[in-house]
């Protein structure tokens, strides 16, 4: 039954992008405050509250509308709506006239600072928290963070549990959160506050679990490497948590994020690319390898991936943002794209590029990924990928071959069906730098020369006799990279020997 559920959950995630998760999430919880407020159990009058979403709403939608269209850049579809609904929940409703002002102005200034407060076409600071930010330094509004209560706690906890699974940031907030809960007891006791109710405060009382899944998420303004997002985590943890005050800025929430978005943007990828669409060459039944033209030399490590933007209309529940893996090697000139589509089921994004004709144009942005071979060179290593999930060891394996550097690897390449491995010529080219390739198949045809079934502990040692000595890259979806996690670790493999990549779904 368990299982069943995670199953359900992970199907769930890998059919949903994270930012419209996020929008789901967001809608359901403000359903939630509007019953809550019909009941009394919020101290909110039900009118002011419609009225007040109703404007902050209208605001973030017209001026992304406005600038959208004056700087000539797609926009998430989601983006407007997840920015109103964060504000909605941290600014109270308003009373009055001049608090109807500030609620408008509130909307505008967040959606310009996504315009207006960026660089290389990449905006540094989370919109709702530039918005209070601004808006409090020239005493105009404030944020009170109203939606941390015993009424909204489970379900934020539940709603920011999915967001951060589905966007594999557990290490991020983990730090976040510990480093915040340390530094509030440390002033707290500073002070010889009532540490108790501090504590009270802090897991029921306080909106630090929505600021950590909701707002100190978010990709676009958070470092994209592992390490780097740790010390973000603690960063803003520690400012979150303290109490300082430097001329008009004071320690709060929106201050302690805006401030790790500025570090969060000297460590991360600056750029914004536009992509021009080359060629469309068919590899297999349903697997297709796109070449685009960058608009710019930019420097990535084989196995990173990108955010990419496709505007289209009509988009399905995924939206207009996917994330891909880049299939070609730093050493290519033009970057490639490894995708797998069912004509069937596949997405509205994955339809519009494979309907790209020559001149068209595509977004990236957010650089990111660990998935990438250790510096030591002598490390051994196995990758394991399954199906569409070969992309990211196509981007290593190239890139090995052209700089003639020698690794001991062994490749595991699962597929159901003969027809689909991918790859073959670069993969039988780098057996001059150490690889060994191992086709396994699931549904095999009569004349497959290849290993039959599914990769297991058996077939591992059987191929890699040192297999403890090595470090493992799992790439595939979701449910199979889960899968033969379990199985390696059952193997004795310890955990910082195993590398997964970001497979979002594909």
């Amino acid at each position: 039954m368990f299982q069943k559920i995670v199953r359900t959950i992970e199907d769930f995630l890998n059919g949903v992008t994270m930012y419209r998760l996020m929008l789901y999430f967001l809608i359901s919880l403000w359903l939630l405050v509007l019953v809550l407020i019909f009941l009394d159990f919020l101290p909110f009058d039900f009118p002011e509250f419609l009225i007040s979403s109703a404007i902050i709403l209208s605001a973030c939608y017209l001026t992304n509308k406005f600038f959208s269209l004056v700087f000539k850049i797609p926009t998430n579809l989601e983006s407007p709506y997840i920015t109103a609904l964060i504000l909605i929940f941290i600014v109270p409703p308003a009373k009055e006239f001049s608090e109807y002002l500030f609620l408008i102005l509130a909307g505008i200034v967040a959606m310009t600072s996504k315009y207006v407060l960026a660089l290389h076409g990449k905006h540094i600071f989370n919109p709702a928290a530039a918005a209070v930010f601004i808006t409090s330094i020239l005493a105009i509004g404030y944020a009170n963070w109203w939606i941390g209560n015993q009424w909204t706690l489970l379900p934020i906890l539940i709603g920011g549990f999915l967001v951060i699974k589905k966007i594999k940031r557990f290490s991020m907030t983990s730090s976040f959160l510990i480093t915040f809960f340390a530094a509030t007891l440390l002033f707290g006791f500073l002070n010889e506050s009532d540490l108790i109710k501090t504590i009270q405060r802090i897991l029921i009382d306080s909106p630090i679990l929505f600021f950590a899944s909701v707002m100190l998420v978010e990709p676009l303004t958070s470092p994209t490497r592992k390490k780097m997002q740790i010390i973000y985590g603690l960063l803003v943890g520690i400012l979150a948590g303290s109490q300082f005050s430097i001329g008009p800025v004071y320690s709060t929430y929106e201050t302690a994020l805006i401030i790790g978005n500025i570090f969060a943007y000297i460590v991360s990828f600056k750029h914004r690319l536009i992509l021009t669409f080359v060629e469309k060459i068919k590899l297999a039944p349903n697997i297709f390898e796109l070449v685009f033209s960058p608009s710019k030399k930019f420097a990535y490590l084989p196995g990173q991936y990108f955010e990419w933007t496709l505007s289209h209309n009509r988009p399905d529940s995924r939206g207009v943002r996917r994330y891909f893996t880049i299939a070609s090697s730093p050493t290519e000139g033009n970057v490639r794209l490894g995708i797998k589509i069912d004509p069937q089921k596949g997405s509205s994004f994955k339809k519009k590029l494979l309907a790209l004709e020559k001149s068209n144009k595509i977004y990236a942005g957010q650089l990111s990924g660990d998935f990438v071979l250790p510096k030591n060179k002598s490390e051994k290593a196995v990758f394991i990928a399954g199906g569409i999930g070969i992309t990211p060891f196509r981007s290593i394996i190239k890139f090995l071959i052209d700089k003639k550097e020698k690794r001991d690897i062994v490749l595991f390449y699962s597929c159901s069906d003969p027809a689909e491995f991918v790859y073959k010529d670069i993969f039988e080219k780098a057996k001059s730098i150490g690889l060994k390739t191992v086709y396994v198949c699931s549904h095999p045809t009569p004349d497959w020369k290849g290993r039959i079934g599914r990769i297991d502990e058996k077939m591992i040692k059987e191929e890699v006799g040192d297999f403890k000595n090595r470090i493992y890259y799992l790439s595939g979806p979701s449910s199979m990279v889960n899968s033969y996690k379990s199985l390696i670790r059952k193997m004795d493999i310890k955990p910082h020997r195993i590398v997964t990549d970001y497979f979002p779904g594909y």
